[in-house]
């Protein structure tokens, strides 16, 4: 019994060793961080002095780290209305027996295996391009006037329109292995019964699917409080208003960016700190909004 104990501890070890390593000691030290005014991230303690609530009073009295803020809930709201909608219609249709599943299964994943580079690329060059893009080419076609998808007006749209197109696949495979996971007996008892496939999906469907929309949320909260890719590929050059997010917002403060003056990794840390309570309040509210909610089956 002992030799077990001892043989579960060293095969435990390595990976318990590499949490604390790699997860714990850099969460905790960027929170104490945080608390602190500190310009380069690798500055040594001896350098930091205490600074207290002053980086959370700096950035939430930045003009740039609000806006950030509300982009990134538009994102969040708007993006995550249209993204988890169009993934439970899109499994519904596919689990509802029609011809072609499979395939049609893979198309919609397909986004979610390109680099999200090279899908921003496609958007930007092939979809959004004043000059030969899709949208102005069906514009034109229907006699009007070609748009500027990418000028400041419409960039940020833009830019949710292209994370929406790669990121609806990943949810609906989600829901879908959800939908499947669900006994045929009861929707064979249902249409015996009379239940169109409406009500099948809001007395049947919906109700024991509650739980994989509650870590549906969660993913995508996580997914947009890190979203920063996307940011970067539309505006490459400098740091715009309509695509800024709290992520961009800290790279730039921690690194140096537009309009960022003297480097501050302090608030960098504060930002990350706030980003992170978000996740947690996220996940606490849909807990509660989801309790009890899973039935029995």
């Amino acid at each position: 019994m002992k030799k077990n104990k001892a043989m579960i501890f060293w095969f435990c070890l390595p990976a318990v060793l590499c949490l604390l390593i790699m997860f714990v000691y850099p969460v905790c030290r960027t929170v104490v961080m945080s608390f602190f005014a500190v310009e380069s991230v690798t500055a040594t303690t001896a350098d930091w002095s205490f600074n207290g609530l002053g980086n959370y009073l700096k950035i939430f009295g930045s003009a740039g780290f609000i806006t950030s803020m509300k982009n990134m809930l538009l994102i969040w709201f708007v993006g995550g209305l249209i993204s988890l909608a169009l993934a439970m219609l899109m499994a519904v249709v596919i689990t509802s027996g029609i011809r072609g599943k499979k395939f049609f299964r893979a198309a919609i994943y397909m986004p979610n295996i390109i680099s999200a580079v090279a899908l921003a690329t496609m958007w930007i060059q092939y979809i959004f391009n004043y000059d030969y893009g899709l949208l102005n080419e069906l514009v034109k076609l229907f006699g009007g006037e070609k748009i500027r998808w990418l000028g400041t007006d419409l960039k940020f749209w833009a830019m949710t329109a292209a994370f929406i197109f790669g990121s609806v696949g990943y949810y609906m495979l989600i829901y879908i292995s959800g939908i499947e996971g669900i006994p045929q007996d009861l929707f064979e008892a249902a249409t015996i019964d009379g239940a169109g496939k409406v009500q099948q999906f809001t007395r049947i469907t919906l109700p024991l699917l509650k739980g994989v929309i509650k870590t549906s949320i969660t993913f995508w909260s996580i997914n947009t409080t890190t979203f920063f890719l996307w940011t970067k590929m539309f505006s490459p050059i400098d740091t715009e208003t309509s695509t800024i997010v709290p992520v961009v917002y800290l790279y730039d403060m921690v690194f140096g960016g537009k309009n960022i003056i003297t480097r501050d990794a302090g608030a960098g840390a504060a930002v990350g700190v706030v980003l992170t309570l978000i996740i947690i309040v996220v996940y606490l509210i849909t807990e509660w909004l989801f309790k009890g909610s899973d039935l029995e089956y």
